[in-house]
């Protein structure tokens, strides 16, 4: 079965070494292999004022957390997600306001998000969904206008570009995932990235307890109580030497994705996804509509190939019940959307053959 999500692991023999230095060194927990891991993110989005998270989720509450968002507050909010980005808001007592998504991309709609702004909204969490990149252009334009700022879910964006820079420096938090299956892991993690270096300090401390790292402890005070979020030198030192081939491996994933664009361009049965003026997919994931889905993914299956829409919509959870809402545009996306293998582990012959099989129809 060729299949849908996989992570890359470096070489053992260049990764386990480097381990086994972190593991007997006599110092596990946060310090120079951890920052140095933070160096390299910095260095590889082209933006000085990054943190590491101990994951995605620590990411995206730390950003909500500096908003001091709470009980209250409305977070608007897409359902085309996985489930953290929506239950993150949820643990801080705000409210999520769900505004509907472009049917041709699955990605949050800027203008039903303009009229679900009142009063109480305090953020817009969106999400590059499958490394696809959100309508940017239109949601600077209202975050400059209302003042209201922007969050950035880039977990499955990891190398996606807008306006010809890495997806990392545009909104006031960009949040990352290195979870086990996403572009980069360090089994799992993640990262915050700010475009205002004043978030830093106060994000660095709610990262750990309130304390600042960077501080003697005998010097720290605590004024607001943080979390345990920050990573350890084990998980620094896995993310430094999988940071070395993520050139490859991004690269690998956008190759194949730019593939299925060309050959699946008009297959009958399918309708590819367009993408956004000044933006740049990841493709960690290929996402596409079909006809028929459930044909279409047994189809897929009994060639060997996996096939699948793989996230369940966040809107239909009961612990979002006092959100509910009509969303009409989300209904139709989620009729016929559905991803194939686009990453890494698919090479030429794999990716011919994913094409072919569709080609022959379901």
């Amino acid at each position: 079965m060729i299949p849908l999500v996989k992570p890359y692991i470096s070489p053992k023999e260049e990764l386990m070494p480097e381990i086994e230095k972190v593991l007997y060194s006599g110092y596990i927990a946060e310090g120079e292999a951890a920052w140095a891991f933070e160096d390299d993110i910095r260095a590889f989005l082209g933006n000085d004022n990054v943190l590491a998270t101990q994951s995605g989720t620590a990411a995206l509450h730390l950003a909500l957390l500096q908003l001091n968002i709470g009980p209250g507050d409305e977070v608007i909010s897409t359902p085309m997600t996985s489930e953290p980005t929506n239950t993150t808001i949820a643990i801080t007592g705000a409210k999520v306001v769900w505004a509907d998504v472009d049917p041709a991309t699955g990605l949050l709609d800027p203008a039903s998000v303009r009229s679900k702004i009142t009063e109480k909204t305090k953020a817009i969490m969106l999400v590059h969904y499958a490394g696809m990149v959100c309508d940017m252009d239109e949601f600077n334009k209202i975050s400059k206008e209302t003042g209201i700022p922007v969050i950035e879910d880039a977990a499955h964006a990891f190398g996606a570009k807008y306006a010809g820079r890495l997806v990392g420096s545009n909104s006031r938090f960009t949040c990352f995932s290195f979870q086990a299956i996403k572009h980069l892991t360090t089994v799992d993690g993640g990262a915050i990235a700010f475009n205002n270096p004043d978030d830093v300090v106060p994000v660095r401390k709610l990262r750990w307890f309130g304390l600042d790292k960077k501080v003697s402890r005998m010097e720290n005070d605590v004024t607001r109580a943080g979390y345990k979020y920050g990573i350890n030198n084990l998980t620094g030192i896995i993310g430094s030497v999988q940071m070395r081939h993520i050139g490859e491996v991004i690269g690998r994933h956008i190759e194949n994705g730019k593939y299925y664009d060309g050959a699946l361009y008009g297959v009958d049965g399918v309708t590819l996804v367009p993408y956004y003026k000044n933006t740049e997919p990841s493709y960690w994931l290929y996402t596409m509509k079909v006809e028929r889905r459930d044909d279409f993914c047994k189809m897929m299956e009994e060639a060997g190939i996996a096939a699948s829409p793989l996230h369940h919509r966040s809107d239909t959870h009961s612990v979002f019940a006092d959100s509910k809402c009509a969303l009409p545009n989300m209904d139709n996306w989620c009729e016929s959307y559905v991803h194939i293998p686009c990453g890494w582990w698919v090479d030429g012959e794999a990716r011919e053959k994913i094409v072919q099989t569709i080609k022959k129809g379901w």
